[in-house]
């Protein structure tokens, strides 16, 4: 029986590898169409990347370029990051149609709105460090420079230290998914992560302080905002559970 067994999972198997291969595929397509349009405007792109530095400094001050190939390169760098950042609702989508066969339908039923709020709550992190976080921190290095120094940052550098920046409070915002997946899957119970509250606070605070430059309002900045997340993901957390036993109940009656 074994024997006979082998060729048909060899078989699924390799249509499912055929299968994922061709979703990264697209995943990868939909990447490059739009990497090739911000390309063109890399130049642009890095500008508005910029523009928050650039607000703080003294009239007439730029960023710099200690490399000759930096003024080439980081803006492309920059296009295909960004491309790979509007393109992720349809990568996930292509893993997400290769991944749903094999869940159970309620497994579906709770995993879709937990991938569109992670996708949400991704772009609100990064609008929010542009907006909000940047000018503030910004403003407090250009202003607590030392009298007679300038400050004048090398763009690669300065696109590295803004992405991280960027990526960490992208991040920073899936916590309310973290906290229900952890509920939902029965690893945590609920009750446990409302009586680790001050631990948490605790843990936000040293997170923040390892993500973030090393002064105290852009900790702060992310600090309280990752804090109000974890409180509405436990109060979506206890909605999601109670709807659950809801329909296992009503589902038991019948």
């Amino acid at each position: 029986m074994t024997g006979e067994n082998e060729p048909l999972l060899e078989g699924t198997l390799i249509s499912h590898l055929l299968e994922l291969r061709t979703r990264l595929m697209r995943a990868f397509l939909a990447v490059v169409l739009v990497f090739i349009p911000f390309a063109f405007y890399s130049n642009h792109l890095f500008e508005w990347l910029s523009h928050p530095l650039l607000q703080q400094l003294p009239p007439n001050a730029t960023l710099i370029s200690t490399s000759i190939t930096a003024p080439f390169t980081a803006p492309l760098k920059l296009a295909f990051i960004a491309a790979l950042v509007v393109a992720m609702p349809y990568v996930l989508y292509e893993l997400w149609a290769f991944i749903a066969p094999g869940l159970y339908r309620h497994e579906k039923g709770f995993a879709v709105p937990l991938l569109i709020s992670a996708v949400i709550l991704f772009y609100v992190g990064v609008a929010f460090a542009y907006f909000v976080v940047f000018p503030l921190i910004f403003s407090f290095f250009v202003n607590t420079a030392p009298r007679g120094v300038t400050l004048m940052a090398d763009i690669s550098m300065y696109m590295e230290f803004v992405l991280v920046l960027l990526f960490s409070f992208g991040i920073a915002f899936e916590v309310p998914v973290a906290v229900v997946l952890l509920v939902l899957m029965g690893i945590v119970p609920l009750e446990k992560l409302t009586q680790i509250r001050g631990y948490v606070l605790i843990a936000v605070f040293i997170i923040a302080a390892i993500l973030t430059p090393p002064d105290a309002i852009s900790q702060t900045v992310m600090a309280v905002p990752m804090y109000m997340l974890y409180e509405g993901g436990i109060l979506f957390a206890r909605l999601m559970v109670r709807s659950r036993d809801k329909s296992k109940n009503a589902n038991t009656g019948e």
